[in-house]
């Protein structure tokens, strides 16, 4: 296919007040080999946004808007650069993670032969201190059962492109989540309801985990946000194993936060969805005093996997 027939790609990243972070994440967008047009959008989310000095090839533009007329989160700020672009797909990248220079070219050919799919994923490298994890998802598509049963890690909201019509029937990103936490994994399932998902079989993102992450120790909004997200997605009673997966990270978060008796009386629902449910065992370690809810945190992380 030859250079101008390739579809536009839109970027948007929402950032606040990392602009380290946000330079290298700029330019690894901008040394994607997709021979299209790339356009990058920068939204600066309850900040006010800064002099950003990267160096702009030929076939790319970048724009610097602020989020002020949506909500403001990063729900808000993702759907304010949504509608500041006009590229034929939809990408999403977070300002603390790194696109390999592969990743548009592989995500915009194996949307263009699967027609029938509007929405590719792909997999990650998970970068924790000094190690490096890889994430791969074990098929080509995500299904809504998958994402019920599991979080699909590897579908990472900076793994995302979309079709710019999906978003007529997927909607935008909620902005009525708590915290905005979560709020990438509920667009998935929407969009699971819609469309295909395709999960490209390699990493080619590098999503790095570290204490500066806004989610890290925010346990009420968490509870807040999972509550809503069952609330708002009743097919999770169909799969009890994927129930238990978010009753137990309630039960995490409020043993987290010290309420022993909530995270005790979450966890026995936990454990009767499903008894392997291992983080319910954890809520009631961290809820005795066990163990620290940052010794499990670090241990999660150092083998890729989150809380």
């Amino acid at each position: 296919m030859s250079e101008t027939s390739l579809p536009k790609v839109s970027v948007v990243i929402a950032t606040r007040e990392r602009p380290v972070l946000l330079h290298r994440a700029i330019r690894r967008v901008m040394e994607q080999t997709y021979a299209g047009e790339i356009e990058v959008v920068i939204v600066f989310d309850q900040s006010e946004p800064h002099p950003i000095e990267v160096e702009i090839p030929a076939g790319r533009t970048l724009t610097v808007i602020r989020n002020t007329e949506r909500r403001p989160g990063l729900a808000g700020a993702r759907n304010t650069g949504v509608l500041a672009t006009s590229g034929h797909y939809v990408a999403f990248c977070d300002d603390d993670d790194e696109w390999l220079p592969e990743k548009l070219t592989r995500q915009v050919a194996a949307l263009q032969a699967n027609p029938d799919a509007e929405i590719a994923t792909s997999g990650i490298w998970v970068v924790y201190e000094d190690k490096t994890i890889s994430r791969v998802f074990p098929g080509d598509r995500i299904t809504l059962t998958d994402l019920l049963r599991s979080r699909v890690m590897e579908a990472h909201p900076s793994t995302v492109v979309v079709s710019r019509a999906a978003f007529d029937r997927i909607g935008f990103v909620d902005e009525h989540i708590p915290g905005s936490y979560a709020e990438d994994y509920e667009w998935l399932l929407r969009g699971a309801r819609e469309t295909g998902i395709l999960a490209i079989q390699e990493p080619l993102v590098n999503v790095h985990w570290h204490q500066s992450s806004y989610f890290s120790d925010r346990w009420k909004m968490i509870v807040d946000a999972l509550t809503y997200l069952l609330e708002k997605v009743p097919e999770f009673e169909r799969e009890p194993a994927g129930l238990a997966r978010i009753t137990g990270q309630i039960a995490l978060a409020h043993a987290a936060s010290g309420e022993a008796a909530l995270a005790r009386r979450w966890a026995r629902r936990t454990m009767r969805l499903n008894w392997k449910e291992r983080r319910a065992y954890v809520a009631m370690a961290i809820s005795t005093r066990l163990v620290k809810v940052e010794t499990v945190q670090k241990l999660a992380h150092a083998s890729g996997k989150g809380l």
